[in-house]
């Protein structure tokens, strides 16, 4: 779960300037669900596949998305396997336990600007909420919330590509993250794409996003969740750089074992 946070925010927090071929750099801080110091990524951005790279001490772990195949490929720099998940399977069993028609998303100005990167950046602040029931059970009801701030940067080069990819993402709702915890977390996942399109629909490239995750609930799985803590993790953009990326970058390197995973 933590590795799966973090991997969202590192999908989520990206600039896109220059062609559609693009490698980002960004550090990424959290807490919670064991999360704590601050971890490097960097992502690459190549029409519509993207793959992050995150590196936990002497091991990368990275994934591959591929919005056209509906596939995510998850593999780390010390095992020579790599897991293949079919995500368009995966959003229709999540959409059993989350009411989507219940949902609330909000991305307003605060009135706030600041420089990152050496570029101004406009501030918003998100709300989204989900609904979402675990296992599908009525007394495993629980309410997701994502909050934070959000800083834009518009008008940049690649802005273009970066909403083009985001808004394919989001409209076929795919899932940035572990399959797995989105199986476990319906409602969070959905949540998470929700933040996606909301992005997008800015118009600008997010250079720095606190997300800041927290349940509420009545039932006991929603007080088992209050009681683990809420999960708060902030990105920021620290390099960025556009040019031709070779598309074997976004596969399995050769050699390596494909597990079909579900």
């Amino acid at each position: 779960m933590r590795h799966a946070i973090i991997a969202a925010v590192l999908a989520l927090g990206f600039a896109a300037p220059g062609a559609a071929d693009v490698t980002i750099k960004q550090t990424t801080s959290g807490k919670g669900l064991g999360m704590s110091g601050t971890t490097t990524g960097t992502t690459f951005i190549k029409g519509a596949k993207m793959r992050t790279d995150l590196v936990t001490g002497d091991t990368t772990r990275s994934t591959v998305f591929d919005l056209d195949a509906q596939k995510m490929y998850s593999f780390d720099s010390k095992k020579k396997e790599a897991d293949v998940y079919d995500l368009g399977a995966l959003q229709a069993d999540m959409g059993k336990g989350v009411d989507v028609a219940a949902m609330k998303a909000t991305i307003t100005p605060n009135g706030q600007t600041k420089s990152i990167d050496g570029k101004t950046a406009t501030g918003y602040d998100m709300a989204i909420s989900v609904p979402a029931a675990f296992g599908g059970s009525g007394e495993m009801s629980m309410t997701i919330n994502l909050t934070g701030p959000v800083w834009i940067v518009k008008g940049g080069p690649g802005s273009a590509d970066w909403v083009n990819f985001y808004k394919q993402a989001a409209t076929k709702g795919f899932i940035f993250g572990d399959p797995r915890a989105a199986k476990a977390s319906p409602g969070q996942a959905k949540a998470m794409v929700e933040m996606y399109r909301q992005m997008a629909e800015l118009g600008g490239i997010a250079y720095e996003t606190q997300v800041d995750i927290k349940i509420d609930g009545s039932g006991p799985m929603a007080g088992l969740m209050a009681k683990m803590g809420g999960v708060s993790s902030t990105s920021t953009v620290t390099a960025v750089s556009a040019g031709p990326l070779a598309d074997d970058l976004f596969a399995a390197p050769a050699g390596y074992k494909l597990r079909e995973r579900k």
